[in-house]
């Protein structure tokens, strides 16, 4: 009897919460395919790009972290971040390596295949692209800031899109071939504009997603950001996405069902933050389909996606 070939699932995003999804979804027998931002300029990753001329590699880093199956040890050293000595405080040692392999290499892609190897990564890991690239902003008022994604949000106004340079940026060809080869592609929770919206706008990237066969499914977030989505609801969060790469993008929603806790939602009201309203009718009146589920947990008064869950979810729509 011949064994089947198994499912292609391609996460893009970057930030906080596209590991989670990964840690869930390496579990399972599925071919998974990872497409990563690399615009972020804060930081350890900001201050390589911006000394060695690379790709931002902390996102990478963390999504090497989440598909990585080596001793506990090991990842620890990967993901250590120094805090003393001349130079050094505020890198991690993920992002030094990722950095050395590229000048090793010659080439930021070749250095992430080759850590992977070392590091057992279940998966491939994309860059959206193999060249340093700058995220800037126009907001409704129409002003425009250029200082990058870490500036991007301190402006606090209503952003009304966002725009790569230079222009265009190539996006790395497996990434394309990935999207278009995929049974299931999921658009991660993450920062709306500077960490999910950076991969989508990318040429080429949003044709793909138009043409794939593939089912096109977006992870909403559950709490608004301030200075990114404030007062945004789930239709906002798609509305964003549909503005920036066109319609017929996105076939389908997935949504947390449960209510949060009044205390945690105390907690991110101290950061300008609530829950995403998920507006269902204008959900369908868009055109998704809608699938609710309990698919986050608290721990000490913050939110995450249960990375289980989620990828249970996902998993059930192949």
């Amino acid at each position: 009897m011949v064994k089947s070939e198994r499912k292609k699932i391609v996460v893009i995003g970057g930030g906080t919460g596209m590991p989670v999804l990964l840690r869930g979804l390496k579990q399972h027998s599925i071919d998974l395919s990872a497409i990563v931002t690399v615009a972020d300029d804060g930081g350890s990753s900001g201050r390589l790009r911006s000394e060695m001329e690379m790709p931002a590699p902390g996102d990478i880093r963390n999504v090497i972290a989440a598909l990585s199956d080596v001793e506990p040890m090991l990842m620890e050293l990967f993901q250590h971040r120094f805090t003393k000595g001349n130079g050094l405080t505020g890198h991690s040692m993920g992002n030094l390596l990722l950095a050395a392999m590229t000048s090793v290499t010659g080439d930021f892609y070749t250095g992430i295949k080759e850590i992977s190897r070392v590091l057992n990564v279940k998966g491939n890991i994309y860059p959206i692209a193999n060249q340093n690239m700058f995220l800037h902003a126009e907001y409704e008022d129409g002003t425009i800031i250029v200082g990058g994604e870490s500036n991007i949000p301190k402006a606090n106004k209503r952003i009304k899109r966002v725009f790569l340079k230079p222009n265009p940026v190539l996006p790395l060809p497996e990434s394309v071939a990935a999207i278009h080869d995929a049974d299931l592609v999921v658009i991660a929770p993450g920062s709306l504009y500077t960490s999910t919206l950076p991969n989508l706008i990318v040429p080429q990237i949003g044709e793909a997603l138009r043409h794939t066969q593939a089912k096109v499914v977006y992870v909403c977030n559950v709490m608004t950001q301030a200075g990114e989505t404030n007062q945004y609801t789930a239709a906002d969060h798609v509305q964003a996405i549909t503005d920036h790469i066109g319609t017929d993008c996105i076939q389908a929603i997935v949504m947390h069902n449960k209510s949060i806790a009044r205390d945690v939602q105390m907690v991110y009201a101290e950061e300008n933050a609530e829950p995403v309203q998920y507006d269902t009718d204008k959900l369908r009146g868009m055109g998704l389909e809608i699938i609710e589920e309990d698919i986050v947990k608290e721990y000490n008064h913050s939110l995450r996606h249960d990375t289980d869950k989620v990828a249970n979810v996902l998993c059930s729509l192949i």
